[in-house]
Formats: structure tokens, C-alpha cells, sequence
């Protein structure tokens, strides 16, 4: 399939995407506004990004799952990358994945007892494994000893209990595609750095960005037409496109179909790749925003990992509320972190300091960021928990 006939599948698809979420099924009326938009009704008939965005300025908390094939391991989520696995050997993780204690609705109570408004898990991480039914690759959990959908799982949850959806994809970083961005033409952090060179990756002339920018496109569309109202598409990757020509990825246009799928639905790139982007959501603390857009910032329940490992310390509550803290300190959302076990449980940790959390919320409000010292002060080691 060439290109042009590719983008005009694509239009067809967003166009029967959009109506396709937008009425229910048998149902001949559209379907009502996201049921995390209530409340917003008025300002989403006129305008239903604008209504969006006004939801997303007041969420204020939202709950971050980092779960996958690393998850197995417990070690750290760029395990394939850091330890140089090959990409056959990487594989063979999927025949273990069972993810037994994978419980959607219990995730969504918790995020509800923190008093959050939406939930955010990785679709597909760097190592490209989905955790959603994909015909574009038969890497997926369906296709594994789970053999479920666990974003179809949440997105039930989430549109049952009046949470928005933000589904994270990785976008820039891609350690199984034959034509993801390699090394030599984006940097050093594109792909493990294998020697020898690993075999199933495309190499110079052979190399083909655009069959992996067709891969891409065609999963996000799959996510926008099959799982309901979603909140958000939340990119990452984002060191891979600035290291050299960002044009390259079209990234303007994957926006623009992402908004004709779901006219609602927000877009971000970490701290913005183009600066279109409807919000920005860094790592740890703020950065500056003279456009004055939305921001989210995105931190973790464990030091110096997402994905669960079992040899990092968990934060304490007091520092948790610490983040919330400087989050509000910069009007931003705080986008809390907690990676789900092998079996797909939350640590007792992590759901403590949690629920913790919303009872202090619900007791005295979110803080108003005064009398903290921020996302990047270190917390004190004295406070930590031992992990199990």
C-alpha cells in the first residue's frame, strides 16, 4: 500500500471512528457527552476540545500505570534497553504474562478514594509490547497467557465510574519495529545498543521511517475507535524527534487526526515537541510555559523507576503530598505514578499512601503548593519504606 492510499484508509477510518464512538451500539441518537465530562455539557456542545480543556485545568489528579513485559522482571521498565536483550530473547517474556491480579475495578476505586479524575496506562512502552487487542502485531496480551484486553478492562472501569481515560503511547522510542528510529540517524538512546547489531532491525537504505510512522498511526486510530470517549493521547519518546529533524515524524498530522477522531480528546508530548500540542506534562517539575497552556507533571511512588521494582524505596505520603504540593505550586496537575506487579497488583505501599491521600484531601482540600520544596528536592531516606 503506498502512502496516499494509506492516509485515505485512515480518513475513512477517522471518519467511521468518530461515529462509531459517538452513538451507541443499536442506538440511533448520538451518544451522550463523556460521562467524565459531566458537568461540562453546556460548553460541550459548543466546543468539545474547549470542554476538555476546561475538565483537564480543574482534574488536578490523575493516577499513572507503567505495566508491561519488564513488569515480570520487577526490575526497571527500560530492562530490554539497559540490559541489552536481544529482541527474540525479549520476546519469550510475553509467554509469561499472566497478569492474574490485573483488577480494573479495584484500580479505579483507588484512583477514586485519592480523589483523582483520570487514570493514564501505558498502551504500548518502549518495548512496543500492547496491552490492547492491535491487528497490527501479534505482540499483544490478548495474544499472551493473560489473553485479555486491559485497556478495554479499564476503559469500562473508567466510562462506569465517571474517570477519564489518557492512554500513554511510546511514540519516538521503538525497540522491536524493524523501522523504528535507530541509532545512527537519531541518537543514541533510539535502540539498545546491541553488538552485534541486532538482526531484526533495518539498516540504512532498507531503513523505512515511514512504515513505522504507518504502524503507529494505525494503532492510535485503533484506540480512538475502539474503546469508547477518551480523555487523552499522551505521547512519549520525545528525546528520539528532537535529536534530529522532528519534521520527519509528521507529527502535526497524527495531531490533526487524533482531534478529527475524537474532537475532545487532548494531546500531549512530554514538555511539547511542536508546541500545538493541547497540554505539556514533564517529568518531575514544571517547566516554562509562557503560552499558558495546561500543564500536568508527571512523577512516581518509587525513586528512579516507573515501571515496579522491587529494589527501589517507596515514597511515604508526606512526600507524595510533598508533589501534589509543588504541582499546585505551579498550577499544574499532578499525574502520580504507581507500576502495577508481575501479576498486576498494586504494592499495599503504594495503595496506602493513595488512599491516605484522599482522606486528607477530602479533609482539608488540595494543598495550594505554599511551604513546599518541589518535585526535585530529593526526599529524605530516613523516611523509607522496605519493599517486599
Amino acid at each position: 500500500m503506498n502512502r496516499r492510499d494509506f492516509l485515505a484508509r485512515a480518513g475513512l477510518a477517522a471518519t467511521a471512528g468518530t461515529l462509531a464512538w459517538r452513538f451507541h451500539l443499536g442506538a440511533s441518537e448520538p451518544a451522550a457527552v463523556p460521562a467524565y465530562l459531566k458537568g461540562y455539557e453546556k460548553l460541550y456542545a459548543e466546543n468539545p476540545r474547549q470542554a476538555a480543556l476546561a475538565w483537564f485545568r480543574e482534574a488536578k489528579f490523575g493516577l499513572f500505570l507503567h505495566y508491561g513485559l519488564y513488569s515480570l522482571e520487577q526490575r526497571h521498565e527500560w530492562l530490554q534497553f539497559r540490559e541489552k536483550i536481544p529482541v527474540a530473547e525479549y520476546a519469550k517474556l510475553k509467554d509469561r504474562f499472566t497478569a492474574e491480579k490485573f483488577d480494573a475495578e479495584a484500580i479505579t476505586d483507588l484512583a477514586l478514594a485519592a480523589r483523582m479524575r483520570y487514570v493514564n496506562i501505558t498502551t504500548r512502552h518502549h518495548d512496543s509490547f500492547c496491552l490492547f487487542a492491535t491487528k497490527q502485531t501479534d505482540f499483544h496480551s490478548v495474544n499472551s497467557p493473560a489473553k485479555r484486553d486491559l485497556v478495554r478492562e479499564l476503559a469500562e472501569a473508567c466510562r462506569k465510574k465517571g474517570l477519564g481515560l489518557c492512554l500513554y503511547y511510546s511514540h519516538g522510542r521503538d525497540w522491536r519495529h524493524p523501522h523504528a528510529p535507530n541509532n545512527d540517524d537519531w541518537g543514541g538512546s533510539a535502540r539498545p545498543k546491541y553488538d552485534p547489531p541486532e538482526p531484526s532491525y533495518a539498516y540504512g537504505k532498507d531503513h523505512d521511517l515511514q512504515k513505522y510512522l504507518d504502524f503507529m498511526t494505525a494503532q492510535i486510530t485503533e484506540l480512538l475507535t475502539n474503546y469508547g470517549p477518551i480523555a487523552a493521547i499522551w505521547l512519549d519518546g520525545i528525546a528520539v524527534p528532537m535529536s534530529g529533524d522532528r519534521a520527519k515524524f509528521k507529527c502535526q498530522e497524527l495531531y490533526d487526526l487524533i482531534h478529527r477522531l475524537q474532537p475532545q480528546v487532548l494531546v500531549s508530548y512530554k514538555q511539547g515537541l511542536l508546541g500545538t500540542e493541547d497540554f505539556f506534562a514533564p517529568e518531575h517539575k514544571a517547566v516554562g510555559n509562557p503560552s499558558g497552556k495546561p500543564m500536568e507533571i508527571c512523577s512516581t511512588l518509587q525513586e528512579g523507576s516507573w515501571g515496579f521494582n522491587d529494589q527501589k524505596r517507596h515514597l511515604t505520603t508526606d512526600e507524595a503530598w510533598a508533589k501534589l504540593a509543588a504541582a499546585a505550586r505551579a498550577k499544574a496537575n499532578l499525574l502520580l505514578n504507581t507500576g502495577p506487579r508481575r501479576d498486576g497488583s498494586i504494592h499495599p505501599a503504594h495503595a496506602q499512601v493513595l488512599r491516605e491521600m484522599g482522606e486528607r484531601i477530602q479533609k482539608s482540600g488540595f494543598p495550594d503548593g505554599a511551604n513546599t520544596e518541589g518535585l526535585d528536592t530529593a526526599p529524605a531516606k530516613k523516611k523509607a519504606k522496605k519493599t517486599k
